[in-house]
């Protein structure tokens, strides 16, 4: 072959691969551009609300009539790096293609999806930025400036927009994130003039003056039993031993969590701005003293976050809330409520057994298979009947009702929310305990509090009766932008609440 030849099928080579190469671009452009349109996403992802709730949204129908799809909010931005760009976009449409080969629709638990723990997963912030560039517009409430500037002023926790504007994608019904105005609603019913009147140790329902909430006590009878777990319990930690035998004293305990309509109760009554602590305390008998009781501040948005109100466990207050509500309830009945020790607690939830759970099977039964156990799937058909866990919350909390009671008739000791105990919270608590100790408390002093229970979001290992957890103050008011923070509510935690133990007067059998 000739010299010039060989130029020839050189030029001819590069002139085909330069078209083969424009060819390709443009094919990928063609399926990239398809795939990323939300009509494509729909065809996968063939839930009706995920169309319908969309198109509710801000990002859809708003005054300036610009639509974001929902490539613009699922994908990152390629100017945050083209790699990382196509690498999502492929394995969220690998995921989403096998989801659709292979399960049903009606399958998947849609209203779980909508919660802020999944959403955080699949919206980019880089995403929200880039069309969002302005976060002070004109038009800016006092509350949305502060809580942009705490988010410019704050990088380092990864603060993400999406924790505090869940429904700027997909519309949900009663959401809001601006500060509560005016007094909340607690139904209708009987407006009680004075509180219950206790003469003998057995059940009864409180009944809170000048409201119309009710609370049903349960006598719980005083005994011995085995604090902790033993070392070879499923699930175990630490700081759940050594075990010690110890006793407790009769009281009487909440049948279920404080409520929504029970806590606006409280706070109906006592909202205010003020921050005084709760130093006041449950002795004073005057209802005088009732005007010394400064509750809450208004929270911002509904703190039930859009699942319900009414008899679903109140949430997201700070144990500093709940004390301030026993406070309240002991000036209002002339009793002495109070949050329940570690110990009281566990006695209770156990219901007299001494198992995993007051009724029968152990934390590997309840639990999804690991590593040479997975084909084991979790048998929730005894559990279930009992606890509101991860496996059958649906991602929230659910009324008491939906819940068989424990042998000493308390309902949601294990699950749906984990509940505040008065003790302060240390890893090695147990060992300044000694067996026969009469209603043995906690650490002197410490920096977080005891929680017990665990809750919708846990597994069947930490809604075991031993299992122990603590508040996580700081990293619960992590998006909080207030200077000083809210000394009432959380912003970043759900699952927590709280149920009241009254001291059985004196004179009661």
């Amino acid at each position: 072959m000739s010299a010039s030849d060989k130029k020839t099928v050189i030029l001819f080579a590069i002139l085909g691969g330069i078209v083969l190469g424009v060819c390709v671009f443009w094919s990928l452009s063609v399926v990239e551009t398809h795939t990323s349109t939300s009509d494509y996403c729909m065809s996968c992802h063939y839930h009706e609300d995920a169309d319908r709730l969309w198109k509710q949204s801000p990002h859809y129908l708003n005054g300036s009539g610009v639509v974001t799809d929902c490539a613009a909010c699922h994908l990152p931005p390629k100017e945050a790096g083209v790699a990382r760009y196509y690498m999502a976009k492929l394995r969220m449409g690998a995921k989403d293609i096998w989801a659709k080969a292979t399960r049903d629709k009606d399958s998947f638990d849609w209203e779980a999806k909508r919660q802020v723990e999944h959403a955080e997963k699949i919206v980019y912030n880089e995403s929200c930025i880039q069309c969002h560039q302005d976060l002070y517009p004109e038009g800016i409430s006092d509350d949305g400036v502060a809580a942009h500037l705490y988010y410019d002023d704050h990088a380092e926790l990864k603060l993400q927009c999406i924790s505090c504007h869940l429904n700027a994608g997909h519309y949900i019904p009663g959401y809001t994130h601006k500060k509560l105005e005016g007094k909340m609603d607690t139904g209708t019913g009987e407006i009680y003039d004075s509180a219950a009147d206790v003469t003998r140790f057995e059940d009864f329902t409180e009944t809170v003056p000048g409201t119309n909430a009710s609370i049903r006590m349960v006598a719980v009878p005083g005994g011995e039993f085995m604090l902790g777990s033993p070392e070879n319990e499923s699930g175990r930690r630490s700081d759940e031993g050594p075990q010690k035998k110890v006793r407790v004293s009769p009281f009487f305990m909440g049948e279920a969590e404080i409520s929504w309509q029970q806590f606006w109760s409280f706070y109906n009554e006592t909202m205010s701005e003020g921050r005084t602590p709760p130093a006041k305390v449950y002795a004073a008998n005057s209802r005088e003293d009732l005007d010394a009781v400064t509750g809450p501040t208004p929270p911002f948005g509904f703190p039930d976050q859009g699942w319900g109100m009414g008899e679903r466990p109140a949430i997201t207050m700070t144990h500093y809330a709940a004390e301030t509500f026993c406070q309240w309830l002991s000036l209002k009945t002339g009793r002495h409520y109070r949050l329940p020790t570690e110990a009281e607690w566990e006695y209770a939830a156990r219901g007299g057994t001494q198992g995993d759970y007051f009724f029968e099977g152990d934390a590997r039964r309840y639990s999804d298979g690991k590593g040479l156990r997975f084909m084991h799937k979790a048998d929730t058909s005894v559990i279930g009947r009992y606890v509101v866990f991860e496996p059958t919350s649906r991602a929230r909390t659910q009324e008491p009702r939906s819940v068989a009671s424990n042998p000493f008739g308390l309902k949601n000791m294990l699950g749906n929310v984990m509940e505040y105990c008065s003790d302060w919270y240390a890893e090695d608590a147990y060992d300044g305990i000694s067996d026969g100790d009469l209603d043995p408390k906690g650490p002197a002093q410490g920096t977080e509090h005891v929680v017990r229970g665990g809750s919708y979001a846990d597994g069947a290992d930490r809604v075991r009766c031993a299992a122990r957890e603590h508040t996580r103050h700081d990293d619960w008011l992590r998006t909080d932008p207030q200077n000083p923070k809210s000394i009432w509510w959380y912003s970043d935690i759900r699952g927590i609440g709280f149920r009241v133990v009254c001291d059985v007067p004196e004179g009661i059998e």
